[in-house]
Formats: C-alpha cells, sequence, structure tokens
C-alpha cells in the first residue's frame, strides 16, 4: 500500500472502517436470532466509533481521547490464526459468526499495524497505536467468546 500523503491514509482507514460498518450492519438485519443480529449490530457501532476517531483526526489533526488514553499490553491467543477466512451466510451458526468476526478483527489489526509503520507524525502514530489496540481488544473478546462457547459444547 503506498499513499501519497497522510490525508490517503487516513481517507484509505475512513473507508475501512466504513466497509466494516456496513458489513455488520446489513448482515444483521439478516439475522432472525435476536441475540446475533444484537451482537453484529454491536460490531458495527464499535466500527462506527473508529471511523469518527478517523474523521476527527482528519479535520483536525488531532486524536481526540489520546489524552487518558491508557495503552496496555492486549494477549494474543491467536484462535483466529487457525481460523480461514469465510463469507457471512444468513443464519450461520453462533460459532461460525464468530470465527468470521475474529478474522475480520484479525485483519483489521494487521492494516493498523500497517499504517502505523506509514504514519508520519506522533498524533498520527498515536492514532493508529489506539487503533490497534482497540482491535486487539475486539479480536481476544471474540476469541474468548468463542472458547466460552466452544467449552459449553463440550469441544
Amino acid at each position: 500500500m503506498d499513499f501519497k500523503d497522510m490525508d490517503a491514509l487516513i481517507t484509505f482507514a475512513i473507508e475501512r472502517e466504513k466497509e466494516a460498518a456496513k458489513f455488520y450492519e446489513e448482515n444483521s438485519e439478516s439475522e432472525m436470532m435476536s441475540g446475533k443480529r444484537q451482537m453484529l449490530k454491536e460490531f458495527a457501532a464499535e466500527e462506527r466509533k473508529h471511523q469518527r476517531m478517523l474523521e476527527d483526526f482528519r479535520a483536525t489533526g488531532i486524536a481526540e481521547n489520546i489524552e487518558g488514553y491508557r495503552f496496555e499490553w492486549i494477549t494474543d491467543i491467536k484462535r483466529s490464526d487457525y481460523v480461514e477466512p469465510m463469507a457471512y451466510r444468513p443464519g450461520m451458526a453462533y460459532n461460525e459468526l464468530l470465527m468470521l468476526a475474529m478474522k475480520r478483527e484479525e485483519a483489521a489489526l494487521k492494516l493498523y499495524n500497517e499504517l502505523l509503520d506509514k504514519a508520519d507524525s506522533d498524533d498520527a502514530k498515536t492514532l493508529f497505536k489506539m487503533l490497534c489496540q482497540e482491535e486487539a481488544k475486539h479480536k481476544l473478546a471474540l476469541e474468548t467468546m468463542y472458547d466460552d462457547y466452544m467449552a459449553e459444547m463440550g469441544d
């Protein structure tokens, strides 16, 4: 990925967040089970939050909420490393939905790490570090939900 300037890089990241939110929003409408529908809507809301962070940064050059943001090490339990990318299907099993989402979060984390390497200012680097951490937290939460669910199922 080559970007002519920081604005192009931020615009690219915003578009990825919009695509992710749209994916979860559209697929939530296909779900018959309210729990899965709600989970997809929550995923979409998280992606919209990231989109707003990036849009605020593009507009002001300042990553909102940097002050007071606490960076911490997020454990990677690597469940998504053993999952093949998959397409969404209405009515897919809960564990499959979790696998799909954790694989998407893995890809987002990888993207933000790549964009972090390309960032040209301290504020941009901090913004991408924040987004890396947020994606890592989502990935860990999904992998933990997956592990808990599979344990309940006797696996």
